[in-house]
């Protein structure tokens, strides 16, 4: 059976040295969407300038702020990917989840304490949520505390991650 590739998913092979059909694969989407990622983030830059209005400016420029992370983090798993690829002796840009160190049980405790606090942030988020309810049409402030309660459970998420695989590496 031969396998037939696109002029670009040779090009892309050429950069991706060894590289599996999957990893080239992948490696194209990677990025192509740090290409729209990219071309959206001039678009909220863009508008953020433009506009007249201040709430949008305003809401516009914590966008560009994601927008920029996701970016970077495209470019390290595309980075990543390379690294693995070609089978490279350096650390990929996106470390190894082997990397918990020599004392993965300190990471657990650590993960842990964290854990609590974010979870109490959590809740001291949603009451003030509850607190500013009656602002929701009047000002920013309900949607901002909001957004800082998706942050909060996103870094409840990273650190359940965490403690779950340096929980994992500490018993081993």
């Amino acid at each position: 059976m031969t396998l037939r590739l696109s002029a670009e998913e040779r090009i892309i092979l050429a950069k991706l040295i060894g590289a599996s059909v999957w990893q080239v694969q992948l490696y194209e989407h990677l990025d192509t969407h740090e290409g729209r990622e990219r071309g959206r983030l001039a678009q909220y830059q863009q508008a953020a300038t433009d506009s007249d209005s201040p709430a949008f400016r305003y809401l516009a420029s914590l966008i560009v702020e994601d927008e920029i992370r996701h970016h970077r983090i495209f470019r390290d798993l595309a980075s990543a990917l390379q690294t693995e690829a070609e089978l490279r002796p350096d650390e990929p840009t996106i470390p190894r989840l082997e990397g918990w160190g020599a004392e993965p049980q300190r990471v657990v405790e650590l993960s842990e304490r964290l854990l609590a606090e974010e979870r109490a942030d959590a809740e001291e988020l949603h009451r003030l949520a509850g607190e500013l309810k009656d602002l929701k049409d009047t000002t920013l402030w309900l949607l901002l505390v909001e957004l800082m309660e998706m942050d909060t459970a996103k870094h409840i998420e990273i650190l359940e991650f965490v403690r779950r695989h340096a929980s994992t590496a500490a018993a081993s």
